[in-house]
């Protein structure tokens, strides 16, 4: 994957609006296999399937990741064939380096999202909540910028990111249990950016909401729900939401990137807690891999209890909402799941998370028996990321899937100017700003002679916020060049970076009832379009 050149600083904007990203590792622990049930390691073994040479591949893949992308540290774990594979590389810390190994704990970003919807399903079967029920059934306060809206929003519209209005706030009400019913009560703010239920748009907000939804259902915090109906049950004995509750733990420490190299940064290790229901699970990839297994499997956990009928497994994965685009095409969102299509007719499963010096990926195929998670403690995790999932890398070699095919294509001027002009979107109470803030994004396009799309983005304010490369606004108004956008079909594009190299990200434009281009989703969030 093709790589701009690393500036004397990377600010967090500059390095994770390339969407998919631009040390060697001090050591590593050997690739384990884990048999099942078994958890007793055990030394791999060439296999006569030509597995061994997989694992190869993957394993010089990631290294080279971790030297061109500056990442200390990589956790790796995949079920492949009937078995679980676990690996860990580099260290927790360049300052104090510890190795990392499958217990190894890392922020999990977005990811966490599904362990919201799996503890919502829970409830589901309990008979206690009703995806299509409306949320003020559960919640009657709640209220919204359109009040028609807030009465006739349901649970499913939330968990699928369709609710409508702006998702990107991120306002930090303290550690206190009333942390989320706090947030909820300031989401009246939000304005609505499109009708209920007809346009995906990712949307952290929403997600939060579930989050208090699950409190008001279960008569007890957001996190003690999920360790109830879904951490403990799983044995996920290295995941928690809270700091203090890590102590004694080998923790892989965040680290931004400085000079092109990486350097810990202790600051950014903080998340609010008003946001733990989008992005705040602390997990290692073990558990991660424990997760995997349950979603691939039959509704049980590893001790035999049922926790999910096998019917509502495969509803988080089916049914999806209005489809789009978030780095990948998706056939739209089920249950917090990203429902991909793929070339062979075979759904993907996937979901990610990002945050400040902290990135994750984690991907299922369920036809084919499959799933693969990686976890990283460098902003440069993107990059290896992109390499493996967006690009379809693993899923090519693993399991026999790739993306839609895509193919650029170069428009007339004529043909580009519908899409010309600036495309504005907004960003509330940003992490790492003073409560009241609001930032503005601004992305301006022009056509370019050989026919494509040249991105000039510039974001009011440095801030921070959570999940997926785009997600991390960091410019001081300054002017970003950087990418350039290709038609591959009616209103979708490819996302190249400045050299004209591949990320492998896709974008695609919203029209209006009048046929007029109205917002540019990328990284799954929309900018309206201004005009020219």
């Amino acid at each position: 994957m093709s790589t701009q050149q690393q500036p004397n600083r990377l600010t967090r904007g500059e390095f994770l609006r390339t969407a998919t990203g631009t040390v060697a590792a001090a050591t590593a622990t050997s690739l384990v296999v884990l048999p099942t049930p078994a958890e007793a390691e055990a030394a791999p073994r060439t296999r006569g399937d030509g597995s061994g040479s997989l694992f190869d591949e993957l394993d010089a893949k990631i290294r080279a990741g971790m030297r061109e992308h500056g990442i200390p540290g990589v956790a790796v774990g995949m079920i492949h064939r009937g078995k679980r594979y676990v690996k860990g590389y580099g260290v927790t810390n360049v300052d104090h380096p510890t190795p990392v190994d499958g217990d190894t704990l890392f922020r999990i970003g977005s990811t966490t999202k599904t362990f919201t919807g799996t503890a919502a399903m829970r409830l589901v079967d309990r008979g206690e909540l009703d995806l299509d029920e409306r949320v003020k059934t559960y919640l009657p306060e709640f209220a919204t910028s359109q009040p028609s809206v807030a009465r006739r929003v349901t649970v499913r519209q939330l968990l699928n990111h369709s609710a409508g209005w702006l998702g990107e706030y991120y306002a930090d009400k303290g550690p206190g249990d009333d942390a989320l019913a706090r947030y909820v009560a300031g989401m009246a703010r939000l304005p609505q950016q499109t009708p209920r239920g007809e346009v995906f748009a990712y949307n952290n907000a929403a997600i939060v909401l579930a989050g208090r939804v699950i409190e008001a259902v279960t008569g007890s915090t957001y996190e003690e729900a999920v360790r109830e109906l879904v951490l403990d049950p799983l044995r996920m004995n290295h995941s928690r939401f809270f700091s203090d509750e890590i102590v004694g733990f080998n923790v892989a420490a965040s680290h931004n990137i400085v000079d092109g190299e990486p350097v810990v940064d202790p600051s950014i290790w903080r998340a609010p807690r008003t946001l733990h229901p989008t992005g705040g699970l602390i997990s290692s990839v073990r558990d991660q891999l424990r997760y995997a297994a349950f979603h691939l499997g039959n509704g049980k956990a590893p001790d035999g209890t049922r926790l999910l009928k096998y019917k509502s497994l495969i509803e988080m994965r089916t049914n999806p909402g209005p489809g789009g685009t978030l780095l990948v095409e998706l056939d739209g969102m089920g249950v917090t799941w990203m429902l991909r299509p793929s070339a062979q007719g075979v759904r993907i499963v996937q979901h990610g998370g990002d945050y400040l010096g902290q990135h994750a990926g984690f991907v299922m195929v369920p036809e084919r028996e499959f799933a693969l998670t990686v976890l990283t403690n460098s902003d440069g995790g993107p990059g290896l990321l992109g390499d493996l999932f967006v690009d379809d890398w693993a899923l090519r070699r693993f399991a026999g899937v790739s993306n839609l095919p895509a193919k650029p294509r170069a428009l007339s001027r004529r043909e580009l100017a519908p899409y010309e002009g600036v495309y504005t979107g907004r960003i509330i109470d940003p992490i790492l700003t003073p409560s009241g803030t609001e930032a503005e994004t601004r992305i301006e396009l022009k056509g370019t002679p050989d026919g494509w799309l040249r991105m000039r983005r510039t974001d009011s304010v440095e801030s921070a916020v959570l999940d997926d490369p785009s997600d991390v606004v960091g410019a001081e108004d300054s002017p970003v060049e950087g990418q350039r956008l290709a038609f591959y079909r009616d209103d979708y594009v490819l996302v190249y970076d400045g050299s004209g190299g591949p990320t492998f990200a896709r974008a695609n434009f919203l029209r209006g009832h009048d046929g007029s281009v109205q917002w540019l989703r990328i990284g799954g969030r929309l900018y309206r379009h201004q005009g020219a």
